[in-house]
């Protein structure tokens, strides 16, 4: 009886050592590998203590020699083209000028200019009367200060998101003048369109 029940319990011990391995070996991940965990340590604990030789993971494959580099030919005298210049530099006239830039240009232009009774420095201009400015100098300033604002000026590029001047560039001038149709005449006109609508009759019906 004993026998036959030490039997019974590795046979049950057996069965759930059995399921429980099968169980982890279904539920494992692979990690994109297509080898469980399990399974891969067992792979590497045989290769660590395996004594055999082993072969390199690279054999049979194929290695081609790197090309040599591309030279123009001796006897034609042919010479690379050269590599073109940056155009990211401070010559470059696109570039906005700097207050700093602006003033040594002006100091300069006065110092050439000195010998000239006509010529006035834009660093002379300063509109100022009696420690205040005047009125006309304000209201300049102020109307330059709002076109800056809203970005209505084409005689230079102040900001480097602005264009070139040359797509900024207008076939009449006269159209920078024109404000359109006055807002208090569209108002008029929308207000004359809703009277007449919804009654059947066009605003020319009026003047018969």
């Amino acid at each position: 009886m004993l026998a036959t029940r030490w039997f019974h319990v590795g046979a049950c011990l057996t069965v759930v050592v059995a399921a429980s391995s099968m169980t982890s070996g279904c539920t494992s991940p692979t990690y994109g590998t297509g080898t469980t965990a399990m399974a891969q340590l067992g792979d590497d604990l045989g290769q660590a203590v395996s004594i055999a030789p082993r072969e390199p993971k690279n054999k049979g494959v194929k290695y081609t020699p790197r090309p040599t580099l591309v030279m123009p030919a001796q006897a034609s005298g042919e010479t690379l083209v050269e590599p073109q210049q940056s155009i990211a530099t401070a010559g470059n006239p696109q570039w906005v000028e700097s207050p700093e830039e602006t003033r040594a240009r002006l100091v300069k232009e006065a110092d050439d200019n000195i010998d000239k009774s006509t010529y006035v420095s834009p660093l002379a201009k300063n509109g100022v009367e009696g420690g205040r400015p005047t009125t006309e100098a304000q209201t300049k300033a102020y109307r330059e200060a709002r076109a800056l604002q809203k970005g209505a000026y084409i005689d230079q590029r102040r900001f480097i998101s602005d264009p070139p001047t040359e797509y900024r560039q207008v076939d009449d001038p006269a159209k920078l003048e024109d404000l359109g149709e006055p807002e208090t005449k569209k108002d008029k006109q929308r207000k004359k369109d809703a009277a007449v609508a919804g009654t059947g009759k066009k605003w020319w019906n009026f003047l018969q």
